[in-house]
């Protein structure tokens, strides 16, 4: 949801909510700002009783000449120096008044004498009834707080330390509520419905547990897994052995319940989907999809997301999708070269008949449009990578395996006229050291800005030592970002959301088994897509510029990392910097309302 509050000494304050993230901007153009040293920021919680100060890293240096990696300071004491703020540690379904005072002063003889602005919000609730539920866990297992909270020890050093009960905390912490979420899906199936599945990593038990659950209930299971004969002469078949495992550890039968993907070896069943058929009419329900693998990795490590659908027109598509994977179609180990591009082409053109979507963004309806592969050509690729250049005010895009050349293209001769683009990256966009002159570098001279996988590997000031998912044991491969999805004008009235199981890669598009859905004109979906995408971009993003910092020769205790002691943040504020542009994108968004304090 979307709000603003009053206009209160020349501020009003713009507010984004999704289900666990708040986001803010302040409009300071009829403010004046001289000799402001930031915003204190109080939270009003009425279902709790709770009103306090929140909490901040940055501190002014002159007060803590000497800081540990213990502290956390109060924005009462230690004002935010920005106009555009988060607040990570709301709760879904919940109003909240949050007051924000302009500080002005010395940092030892603070002024706090301004009238606050106060803004009521509220957030969206995690479980609803409504078309669209979306959840993300909170893939930041490289974190300050599950440093504080656990001592970068991972899950299995609590519990094999006699923690069983931290062990848990911390899996619960680092899942949110996706794997709640993905368990309730699974509950919703009584006796006599069915329950289609399909999945590429096969191999989180709670979750092959809740189905083989559901099948004593007497829920017709009907699951195809990846069973790709992929193996090496110095490695096995992935995820083949384990997925065999797993199902033969749970008693689920192959050829009836369990259906193996087996044919195009070479490519990869990438699939993470579930379809709810109600009765014994099998009547298309529900769809659970997004970017999660049944992983302890997907669910607790790497950033991921699950989106539960109802929309029966959609789950019907997604089960015509399954009915064709079921037959598992393509070429098989054996065929001739002749046959295995006629049966290829076959399948190709049997995906693109079942979801017919447009070539071009603008002709795609409102809605919830389906997406699958493989299919042949780029058309699909070539739109999503126009819905990020055409973008008006914002665009936003994950990408787990590197930025595909067809995206560079589009946005290379964007400038600062351009819309404000943002990148999250698995890993740094740099140039590959066997092709150096065929890599396209974007900048901020783009208008681009990305950010990718990093971590503080010591200590910095009163930031502490943190631990990667892959040092905690979660990953192996994508150890920080693993989620698909692109965010068009998220902030406007029509804003265009794009999430699923594809990289956003010409694999994905041609080859890969995948789904992706492109959601249209949907401010709810888009406000909890955007306010995670802020969350995540915003923890990595200062880990990026750390890790830059640590490979070149500029000094390392850089001034960011505390608060000035004047006004003179104000400057990172002209009118083309990236700080004035993120607030103008919140001044400009469609249809925020203000509610009373």
């Amino acid at each position: 949801m979307r709000f603003k509050s009053i206009q209160v000494g020349g501020y009003r304050i713009f507010a984004v909510t999704g289900t666990n993230s708040v986001s803010f901007a302040i409009d300071f153009t009829k403010a004046k700002t001289q000799g402001l040293l930031g915003f204190a920021v109080e939270r009003h919680d009425k279902e709790e009783d709770e009103q306090y100060f929140l909490y901040g890293f940055k501190f002014f240096r002159s007060v803590f000449a000497v800081p540990t990696p213990d502290i956390l300071v109060s924005t009462r004491d230690h004002p935010v120096q920005s106009f555009v703020y988060d607040d990570f540690t709301a709760k879904p379904g919940r109003t909240y008044t949050y007051y924000f005072y302009p500080i002005k002063g010395k940092p030892k003889n603070l002024d706090r004498s301004a009238e606050p602005i106060p803004i009521t919000i509220e957030t969206e609730p995690a479980f609803s009834k409504l078309e669209h539920d979306i959840f993300f866990n909170r893939g930041v297992a490289s974190s300050q707080a599950y440093q504080r909270r656990f001592g970068n020890r991972s899950p299995e050093q609590l519990r094999k330390a006699g923690e069983a009960q931290k062990a848990k905390d911390a899996l619960d912490w680092l899942s949110r509520d996706l794997d709640d979420a993905m368990l309730r899906f699974i509950d919703q199936a009584e006796t006599g419905d069915t329950l289609l599945g399909c999945f590429y990593e096969f191999r989180y038990e709670p979750v092959i547990e809740a189905l083989r659950a559901a099948v004593e209930r007497k829920v017709t299971l009907k699951l195809i897994v990846d069973a790709k004969e992929n193996q090496t002469s110095d490695k096995k078949a992935f995820p083949r052995e384990e997925n065999l495992q797993q199902i033969k550890q749970a008693g689920l039968k192959i050829g009836t319940q369990v259906l193996l993907r087996e044919a195009r070896k070479n490519e990869i069943q990438h699939n993470k989907f579930m379809v709810l058929l109600k009765g014994s009419s099998k009547d298309p329900s529900a769809v659970w999809t997004g970017s999660t693998n049944l992983s302890i990795g997907g669910i607790h490590g790497q950033t991921n997301v699950g989106h539960w659908i109802r929309n029966a027109d959609v789950a019907a598509k997604f089960k015509s999708y399954w009915d064709l994977l079921a037959d598992d179609p393509g070429a098989q180990i054996g065929d001739t070269p002749a046959e295995t591009r006629r049966k290829n082409n076959q399948l190709r053109q049997a995906v693109a008949a079942i979801d017919a979507s447009p070539s071009e963004w603008r002709d795609f309806p409102t809605g919830v449009t389906p997406i699958f592969s493989p299919r042949a050509g780029l058309k699909i690729l070539e739109m999503y990578a126009n819905l990020l250049d055409e973008a008006e005010s914002l665009a936003c895009i994950t990408l787990a395996f590197g930025v595909n050349k067809l995206f560079k293209e589009r946005l290379i001769d964007n400038t600062h006229r351009n819309a404000l683009t943002f990148f999250l990256l698995e890993r740094e966009d740099k140039p590959d050291k066997d092709n150096p002159d065929t890599f396209i570098r974007l900048s901020a001279q783009n208008n681009t800005y990305m950010a990718f996988g990093s971590y503080l590997k010591e200590p910095i000031h009163q930031w502490a030592k943190e631990a990667s998912a892959k040092i905690l044991g979660l990953n192996q491969h994508v150890s920080f970002i693993h989620s698909k999805f692109l965010l068009k004008d998220p902030l406007g009235d029509d804003p265009i959301v794009v999430t699923g199981s594809a990289n956003f890669s010409a694999a994905s598009t041609n080859d890969n088994d995948e789904n992706m859905v492109v959601i249209r004109g949907n401010q709810r979906v888009a406000d909890i897509y955007f306010t995670e995408f802020n969350r995540l971009f915003s923890h990595y993003y200062f880990r990026s510029v750390q890790s830059r910092l640590n490979q070149s020769d500029r000094p390392k205790n850089t001034p960011s990392l505390f608060l000035e002691e004047s006004d003179q943040w104000l400057d990172k504020y002209s009118l083309v910097s990236l700080k004035r542009k993120r607030v103008e994108v919140f001044v400009k968004m469609a249809d925020a309302q203000t509610l009373s304090v």
